[in-house]
């Protein structure tokens, strides 16, 4: 397998970060579309402080925390957008209904949440691994996205969550 680093550049162990104490990224969902998913989609080059880029069908999701750039509890990661969300041990799928973005009375983005399932659809065994998946929507799209969707930026927060509900870490 190739290295991490000759595929989306340094790890985060050689990598350090001058952050304040105590800094924490806990960006809204607004935050998420406006200031790191347009400029994504619109220059793909562009690389985030505290956001990692990966193929999230490379790796299951106990394997994330290790390669996201920052988080304790919750790991944000630029992908390009996949609708096979399967992994070697698994699959992410869908639950609920999209949530709406809205900024200034505008949609300007949607949120997917996903659950990861081991083994193979449809006899996945649930897991309490989660991913949000943004994706750009409404006004912002008719900019940045392609029609097809096909190589659209999203990004992916991950999380565990225990079995009272809350984050695993929190």
């Amino acid at each position: 397998m190739e290295s991490m680093e000759n595929v989306f550049g340094p790890r985060m162990e050689d990598q350090q970060l001058d952050l304040p104490p105590g800094f924490q990224f806990h960006p809204t969902d607004e935050d998420l579309i406006n200031c790191y998913l347009m400029k994504k989609v619109a220059d793909s080059s562009f690389s985030a402080l505290a956001i990692a880029e990966v193929d999230m069908n490379k790796f299951e999701p106990w394997d994330l925390p290790g390669l996201a750039k920052i988080g304790e509890t919750e790991w944000y990661f630029f992908c390009v957008r996949d609708r096979n969300r399967a992994t070697e041990a698994g699959y992410w799928k869908a639950t609920g209904k999209d949530k709406e973005i809205i900024s200034e009375e505008e949609l300007i983005g949607m949120r997917k949440t996903l659950v990861f399932y081991e083994g193979r659809a449809p006899r996945g065994e649930k897991t309490n691994w989660i991913m949000h998946e943004y994706r750009l929507n409404g006004i912002s799209s008719e900019y940045y996205v392609t029609k097809s969707g096909q190589g659209e930026w999203v990004i992916c927060k991950v999380f565990e969550k225990t079995p009272t509900g809350k984050n695993a870490c929190s």
